[in-house]
């Protein structure tokens, strides 16, 4: 008797291939991540007296504090920028990009129990975690805006030029690289626990090698490499530089930031997948 053979809609197979990233996954999985995003971005103000209030709050008190102490007290430079706009620009970027570090470093060991459960493509969660901080991102940047079109209106030295066109591709670096960096310490976090105690750390530390709290001509010549050799230094600058017209654009650093920013997303994400595979055995 003949038997009609059985097709499947999807099939589940290991990752065999180190350079399979299966960037298809994430496509068939995209109502999934829609969900992820919705609920990460209402846990973060759920219960909260202030709610989504917060997104202004933290940047604005963050700036606040580094124009008294870095501005007023440590009389550090500001290329001629009120400081207030020259620190918030900074902190905006910033704070981008360390969250999305910092919230997919834990991807493997916060989302255990949901991956021991049911298949997906994990990269699914690191990848929520990106888009909710963009959300909150675009947020941020609302303020950073008002605060640039109030000094527009009284006068002082903040230019935009047209470089402010390459915005997007400053997002998508600084989304990406993030991401990139949190897979590859969300993989290694499944052994070595020390690393997640580190990232805050660590984040914080490399922050101060970035000029988000001094411009780059205050540094001197001859070390100017060495904060240049961090992949953030270009996309900050070009940040300040497009919106507010003073620090520095350089094609060379930024270029050499995009190629940063996509060797360590592919890295990141291939030890992500070849992580998976085991890593219930050791969680």
């Amino acid at each position: 008797m003949y038997q009609k053979k059985e097709t499947y809609t999807h099939s589940i197979t290991p990752r065999d291939k180190l350079f399979d990233l299966r960037l298809r996954d994430i496509w068939n999985f995209r109502d999934l991540l829609l969900l992820f995003v919705h609920r990460d971005f209402v846990a973060f103000y759920k219960q909260t007296i202030l709610g989504p209030l917060w997104f202004f709050i933290q940047p604005l008190l963050t700036t606040i504090v580094f124009t008294i102490i870095f501005g007023n007290i440590a009389k550090i430079p500001t290329d001629g920028l009120p400081p207030l706009m020259f620190y918030l620009a900074g902190v905006t970027s910033w704070q981008y990009f360390s969250q999305c570090f910092k919230k997919t470093a834990n991807s493997f060991t916060l989302n255990a129990s949901i991956f021991g459960k049911v298949y997906f493509p994990r990269v699914i969660v690191p990848l929520s975690v990106t888009i909710t901080n963009l959300i909150a991102f675009g947020i941020q940047f609302l303020l950073f805006l008002a605060f640039m079109f109030y000094f527009i209106f009284k006068g002082s030295s903040v230019q935009p030029n047209i470089y402010i066109i390459l915005f997007p591709v400053l997002v998508i670096m600084m989304g990406i690289m993030g991401l990139g960096f949190g897979m590859l310490v969300s993989a290694m976090t499944t052994k070595y626990r020390d690393l997640q105690f580190l990232v805050a750390f660590g984040v914080q530390l490399l922050m101060y090698a970035t000029p988000v709290i001094y411009p780059i001509s205050s540094i001197p010549e001859k070390y100017q490499w060495i904060i240049m050799a961090n992949p953030m230094t270009s996309v900050i600058e070009t940040f300040r530089y497009s919106f507010l017209g003073a620090g520095s654009l350089s094609w060379v650093g930024l270029i050499y930031s995009f190629v940063f920013t996509i060797g360590v997303f592919v890295l990141g994400l291939m030890v992500f997948n070849r992580t998976e595979k085991n890593f219930m055995d050791t969680v």
